[in-house]
Parts: C-alpha cells; sequence; structure tokens
C-alpha cells in the first residue's frame, strides 16, 4: 500500500460545523481573550479614577502576549470536544496565576511596584479569569442548545467492540455536550445485536463488510477504529476504502494492550509518535513544577526553620550519632540520590538490605518515634528539594535495597522514577505510607503513585499539599 494513499487527510471531511469553522472559532476566542484583558484593565483604571498611563499599557500588552502563549499551550484554543467544562475553568485560572506570577516578577524585579495602583490591579487580577470563564461558559451553553436542535451534530460508529472501542464509548456518553451521536459498534468478533456496553442500548450494527456500505451511503459523520493491534491488516484495509467515502476515520491506538503510565503523542520529523511510558513532565510542564518547588519549600522553610533548629538540638542531646541521617535512594531516572532526614534510630542502615521499621521497633529512639509518627524527622527533605533531588509532591523514595528487591516483583515500579521523588505523594495521603510489610502494600502504593504521574498538574500538587497539612503528617503505619 503506498504511502499517498494512507493518508488520513486525503478523507472528505463532512460539513460539521466545528470541523469547517474551528479556526475562526479558535481565533474568535484569541481575539476575545485579548479584548477582554486590555478591556477589563481599561475599566478597571477608570473606575479608580486613574488616568491610562503607559505602565498600564505595558502591563495588559505583557500580559496578554503572555496568555495567549500559556493558552494556546494548554489547550485552551484547540476544539472543545473531549474536554469537561471543569477542566477547561480550571485552565484558564491556571494559565491567568501563570501570568499574573510572571508580571509581577516584572514589576519587583524592576522596583515598578509604585507605579501600580493596588486596588486597581487586584480587580483586574480577579476579574479577567472571572469573566473568560464566563464567556467560555456561556459558548458552551449556546453551542449545547444549537446541538439540542439537532444542528452541529455528529453521527459517530465505532469500530470494534471490546477495549477501547468501550472506553472510548463510555467516555462519549458522559460528555454529551460534546454534540457526539453513537449509532452503534461494528465489530467482526461479535454477534449483531449484542451490547457490550452495560447499561446502555448501544448494540453491535454489524460486521466492517456492512459498515463500508454504510459509510459509501453517507450515513455516517465519523469513524472510530478501535480494534486491536494484531488486527493491522483489517485496520489498513479499512482506513483505506473508507479513504474514498465522506467519512473522517480515528484511529484509537489500542493502548490498553500495555499498563499505561502517561500517554503522549509528539512527532519525529512529521512522523506521529505514540509514547505509552514517559515522564508527564515536558519542557514547559519541568520549568512549571521546579518553579511551584522552589518557592513553597522556600517559604515552607522559613515558616520550620526554627522548629528544626530545636529538632536538632533535641536528637543531638537524646541519643548518640549524627543529627541527620543521609540515606541512599533512588530519584529521577533512577539515580541515586542522598536523601535528608533527622536520625530517628540508633542505627544508619545504609547498605544492601535494610530492614524497615516495625510497630514498637527497639531501634527506634523515644524522641524518634515522635518524629516519625509527625513526618517532622523528614523536614530536612526541603533542603533536598532546593537542591533540586526531590519535589514536594511525588513519589515518596524507597531506599535503594528495597527499590533493588520490588522492581521485580511489581510490575511498572521503576516507573515510579521517571519524575522526582516527593516529600508527600499521592499514595500517602491516601494512606498508603509508613510500613509496607506485605507485597499488597507496596502494590497500592505503586499504584497510587502511578495514578498521580498519569495524572499531574500543579491543581493536583496543591491539593496533595493541602491535604497532607491537613491530616497527612499522622498515620498509624508510620512507626
Amino acid at each position: 500500500m503506498s504511502a499517498e494513499r494512507f493518508n488520513l487527510n486525503k478523507t472528505i471531511q463532512p460539513s460539521g460545523f466545528i470541523k469547517q469553522h474551528h479556526s475562526i472559532l479558535a481565533g474568535m476566542h484569541q481575539l476575545t481573550d485579548i479584548i477582554l484583558i486590555w478591556g477589563l484593565l481599561a475599566l478597571s483604571v477608570h473606575l479608580a479614577g486613574s488616568g491610562w498611563e503607559v505602565c498600564y499599557q505595558i502591563a495588559a500588552f505583557l500580559s496578554s502576549l503572555s496568555y495567549h502563549v500559556l493558552a494556546y499551550k494548554n489547550g485552551l484554543y484547540f476544539s472543545w470536544r473531549g474536554q469537561s467544562l471543569f477542566q477547561e475553568v480550571k485552565t484558564v485560572f491556571l494559565t491567568w496565576l501563570l501570568v499574573l506570577g510572571a508580571l509581577l516578577t516584572v514589576v519587583f524585579l524592576f522596583e515598578l511596584n509604585e507605579s501600580y495602583g493596588g486596588g486597581v490591579m487586584v480587580a483586574w487580577s480577579i476579574a479577567v479569569p472571572t469573566t473568560i470563564s464566563f464567556y467560555r461558559i456561556s459558548a458552551r451553553i449556546i453551542l449545547r442548545e444549537i446541538r439540542r436542535t439537532g444542528i452541529n451534530t455528529r453521527k459517530i460508529v465505532i469500530v470494534g467492540a471490546k477495549e477501547p472501542g468501550i472506553t472510548l464509548a463510555a467516555s462519549i456518553l458522559q460528555s454529551r455536550w460534546m454534540g457526539m451521536d453513537i449509532a452503534g459498534f461494528y465489530d467482526d468478533r461479535i454477534t449483531p445485536g449484542s451490547k457490550p456496553l452495560n447499561g446502555e442500548n448501544l448494540q453491535v450494527l454489524g460486521n466492517i463488510e456492512l459498515l463500508k456500505a454504510q459509510a459509501r451511503k453517507g450515513d455516517i459523520d465519523d469513524v472510530y477504529i478501535a480494534l486491536p493491534m494484531q488486527e493491522e491488516d483489517t485496520i489498513k484495509e479499512l482506513v483505506e476504502y473508507l479513504a474514498s467515502s465522506t467519512c473522517s476515520v480515528h484511529i484509537v491506538p489500542d493502548l490498553f494492550t500495555y499498563k499505561m503510565m502517561n500517554v503522549r503523542s509528539h512527532q519525529i520529523d512529521g512522523l506521529p509518535v505514540v509514547s505509552i511510558s514517559t515522564s508527564p513532565f515536558g519542557s514547559f510542564d519541568a520549568i512549571v513544577k521546579r518553579t511551584e518547588d522552589i518557592v513553597l519549600s522556600a517559604l515552607i522553610l522559613c515558616v520550620v526553620a526554627v522548629p528544626m533548629l530545636f529538632i536538632a538540638a533535641a536528637v543531638k542531646l537524646t541519643s548518640k550519632g549524627p543529627v541527620i541521617f543521609k540515606q541512599r535512594r533512588y530519584g529521577i531516572n533512577g539515580e541515586e540520590i542522598m536523601v535528608w532526614k533527622f536520625r530517628s534510630m540508633t542505627t544508619c542502615d545504609n547498605g544492601d538490605v535494610i530492614v524497615q521499621a516495625t510497630k514498637n521497633d527497639i531501634r527506634v529512639t523515644k524522641l524518634g518515634v515522635l518524629l516519625r509518627k509527625t513526618s517532622l524527622d523528614e523536614l530536612p527533605q526541603f533542603i533536598n528539594v532546593l537542591h533540586g533531588t526531590m519535589s514536594i509532591v511525588g513519589p515518596r523514595p524507597h531506599a535503594v535495597a528495597h527499590n533493588e528487591l520490588y522492581r521485580d516483583k511489581i510490575d511498572g515500579y521503576m516507573q515510579r522514577h521517571v519524575v522526582k521523588p516527593g516529600i508527600t505523594g499521592w499514595a500517602q495521603v491516601n494512606g498508603w505510607r509508613g510500613e509496607t510489610d506485605t507485597l499488597e502494600k507496596m502494590e497500592k502504593r505503586v499504584e497510587f503513585d502511578l495514578f498521580y504521574i498519569r495524572n499531574w498538574s500543579v491543581w493536583m500538587d496543591l491539593k496533595i499539599v493541602f491535604i497532607t497539612v491537613l491530616k497527612g503528617f499522622l498515620g498509624s503505619a508510620a512507626y
């Protein structure tokens, strides 16, 4: 089969409103955002009785430019189909917070704070994300009402009535506002009339030959091919056939064959590549994550500096040995790092065999019981965060000996190390901290760690930090 014939771009797109006019809509969104950023600042200045000075014009220009770049990067100008309203509004606020952070940095670096009215900037800072979110919510409501009349809806079918086709159908049904109407499934492997999705009246309409006949009649807008990888020949033949129809064709990768960690797509010299196991932090996200770590750890260290001095003195006075215990652990990409802790035991095990602390462990000092129970022994790890070997939020680092023990026993265990280890993590705030005396406990911890990596966001980090502050420092399994 020639490369020219296997080209999805050659399919003729149906007259769906979003498909034909998405670039116009994206341009409208971008223009509206710029107008709102400038207009709301001008309105705030006017209401405050101030003049439209050059400093405000510069602020409007820099913020609108920064917002445009970040919003595009965060997907705010892509198609709304497939994205929840909550996620979109959250992205608007996150993008604006990043813009404000950059703007405040410029203001303080160049000592321009006296040029701006505090009330004006506060009102503007609140008004922009609120108004943009209101605009986007309104646009969605309008589109939803249009779709209820039958305009701007797309009739779709799914080829493949097993995973991932069933998951795709369930996701679409949970987001009916997208205007995607599922006619049913087509699959050679399942009897027509079967209902593969529990609780839904979606049937297997027939085999792939019947789909070809329906597609040729022009009854279908979109075909989602969700067949397993071993059906490569069937997929190629179907794509080739549909290229002569009016259907838009989409291939859903059979990633359920693998235990997905973090799926991303990119291109290498124009060749599409799907990564199913990689770090969630691209170059920009890595900068955001590092900035978050530096700012939060610096603030926290300022707060806990004095308590740390008292803890250090107490450790020194109550037992023999160093104040700080440095243990070899695995960091990002499996590289060894030295993790700092206040010494809480009479021993400083750091060899090839390390026995986890257990309940009533005689190695734990009297002060160490309190430190370990409250996680105060881990405060020095904020210094690790500043050094860049750890993050505030991430999978907890295990001793090297434990990594070597579990890497061959738990599938995906070493995928925890595609990100920096953290002081606290999703597993810890969900109760999986402390002793892992059974394989099942470690498997649950790894499960939650991988969930965090797959679903990372700044908001999730802040949520974990908030939960940790409220309840995460205490735990019945922390010995």
